[in-house]
């Protein structure tokens, strides 16, 4: 009977013991997770520049607990898909623009019609607060911005007036589209790898697009007239993460992750300014012609990039439209 009792005893600390390895391990796997991530542009795009810095440093400043492994851009999974397959923990995280997914909540769409700065966005009960509410809604975390890049309409032909832009076609993506209608040009959806053959063939006469990128690609070798008026200069390009991935991770974690970012982003527009200011250097190296209006066509032309924007979130979300308006400086 005692030897029964002994095994007993024994057997309970090797349970015990076990259960605690177990418990251990799995506490470790919890901690430990690997995000995978992807970008709406190739990994080697000039614009994904800072992307790299960002996920360096949470890599290395979250010791075991994540791994960020950025798997591509849009060759591993479509721009336009990229929200989704993050809303299905497909994928972790995503640096995507919200024009791709705004589908999900237009009122996302106001995000590039800030005059604010981004540290002015993240003062308490400001834009930050409430675009990562609206987030919420549609299953991702909004953790911050990795580009600053105004925007910029080229054309291959000079163009002396408004009136001139009437009937031009124009490659497009999500984010120009109603600005272009305004103004009365013609916007044309064209794949990112397929825009130099168009702007050649003379199938689009111009597009739109932030200031770096362009003459890498040869897409100014056929367009060489930009109009000199810079429009969204608040890029609409954020890091964000499934919801339930974010919900998951220690608050130290988090709070680790919140902290670089917020250090970045004024990192990230620096460098950003930097690259712009060279880049107009060497459009002037090439040949490429300024055009402006007159004083009064230049504000006009300026704000119908915001009043499309604004006319269609009016259709689309009325009620939100006045605290867009006051969290945006508008």
């Amino acid at each position: 009977r005692n030897e029964m009792k002994r095994f007993n005893f024994y057997s309970l600390i090797v349970m015990v013991a076990l259960t605690l390895c177990l418990v251990m391990n799995s506490s470790a796997m919890a901690k430990s997770q690997n995000l995978k991530a992807v970008s709406f542009l190739p990994k080697d795009h000039p614009l994904c520049k800072m992307i790299h810095v960002w996920v360096d440093r949470v890599n290395a400043e979250c010791g075991d607990a994540i791994k960020i492994d950025w798997l591509g851009g849009g060759e591993v999974i479509p721009g336009f898909d990229q929200a989704e397959s993050l809303q299905n923990n497909i994928v972790q995280i995503i640096f995507n623009p919200t024009a791709y997914y705004a589908p999900l909540a237009p009122e996302l769409n106001a995000f590039t019609l800030s005059k604010l700065s981004i540290a002015e966005e993240r003062k308490p009960g400001g834009l930050y607060e409430y675009m990562d509410e609206r987030h919420k809604k549609i299953g991702m975390k909004y953790i911050g911005t990795w580009l600053h890049d105004p925007f910029y309409l080229r054309v291959n032909k000079p163009v002396k007036t408004i009136e001139d832009l009437k009937g031009v076609k124009m490659r497009t993506s999500a984010l120009y589209d109603r600005f272009m209608k305004k103004l009365g040009m013609i916007p044309v959806t064209v794949k990112f790898g397929d825009t130099f053959t168009s702007l050649e063939r003379n199938l689009v006469q111009g597009f739109g697009f932030a200031t770096l990128g362009p003459r890498d690609w040869g897409w100014l070798k056929n367009c060489k007239y930009i109009i000199d008026i810079p429009f969204y200069t608040r890029q609409n390009t954020l890091i964000l993460m499934n919801l339930d991935v974010w919900n998951g991770l220690e608050k130290s974690v988090q709070d680790k992750i919140m902290d670089i970012t917020i250090k970045f982003e004024p990192e990230m527009v620096a460098h950003f300014e930097a690259q712009i200011k060279e880049e107009w250097k060497k459009y002037d190296e090439i040949g490429i012609k300024r055009i402006k209006f007159t004083p009064a066509e230049n504000k006009k032309y300026y704000e119908a990039a915001y009043e499309a924007e604004w006319e269609d979130l009016t259709k689309k979300v009325p009620a939100l439209v006045p605290d867009l308006k006051r969290l945006t400086g508008n």
